[in-house]
């Protein structure tokens, strides 16, 4: 698998690179269930009729306790709307069923800023930070122009996974990032600020409101 990242450079990529859409699926378990919760996800992701591709699946330990996050991408936007045409039609979807370990579930539709190439799985982090961003109405445009002049230098230091706009509800974006560990990610983030790279100027005055979860790969996760 590999373990070195694409290349960002801010300039838009082509037009397949663009139609690549994600599913995030947050399911929701009982402190004591995250081993059982995390087994409904390989059969669902991989059963029958299932479209698109695992990427990711987290269980947090920081942040909102009891979450998994599953992130999947897809060719499209035909692909993304059959999976999710998948999910409505069943009795359990990600093994949510009555008296399961999976409580509650979630499932967010995205799009990747136009310059940020397709997810793809290997060996990049032992812990990964999900920050989700509540933007303001129409902060989304002035955010991506932001990103995209200060990514770059930010990408070549601390690897980003992806970034990413919701497709549906408020303006809102999640970002992904790996690291080695908890200490590493604060050394980081605290140079990047240092040395004036991040965050993009003009880009926190966009955001209504923030959250971040530190969550580890399950044992199956292809990102790890």
């Amino acid at each position: 698998m590999p373990t070195e990242p694409d290349v960002i450079t801010g300039a838009d990529l082509g037009a397949v690179e663009q139609a690549v859409r994600y599913e995030l699926a947050t399911l929701h378990f009982g402190l004591a269930d995250g081993g059982r919760a995390a087994e409904g996800v390989l059969p669902w992701v991989e059963g029958e009729g299932a479209h698109g591709r695992l990427l990711g699946c987290w269980q947090t330990e920081h942040g909102p306790l009891g979450r998994l996050f599953v992130l999947r991408s897809f060719d499209d936007d035909g692909e993304l709307a059959a999976e999710r045409t998948r999910a409505r039609r069943s009795n359990a979807p990600f093994g949510a069923d009555p008296g399961g370990a999976v409580t509650d579930l979630s499932l967010a539709s995205f799009a990747p800023f136009p310059y940020v190439p397709p997810v793809r799985p290997g060996e990049f982090g032992k812990v990964y930070e999900i920050r989700d961003y509540h933007l303001r109405p129409g902060g989304l445009p002035p955010t991506i122009e932001a990103w995209r002049g200060a990514l770059p230098a930010r990408h070549v230091i601390d690897p980003l996974t992806v970034v990413m706009y919701a497709l549906d509800g408020p303006a809102r974006i999640v970002h992904i990032w790996p690291f080695s560990g908890l200490d590493e990610r604060v050394e980081i983030r605290r140079d990047l600020a240092a040395r004036g790279i991040w965050p993009p100027a003009g880009a926190p005055e966009q955001i209504l409101a923030a959250q971040s979860s530190m969550a580890w790969p399950t044992s199956f996760s292809p990102l790890h």
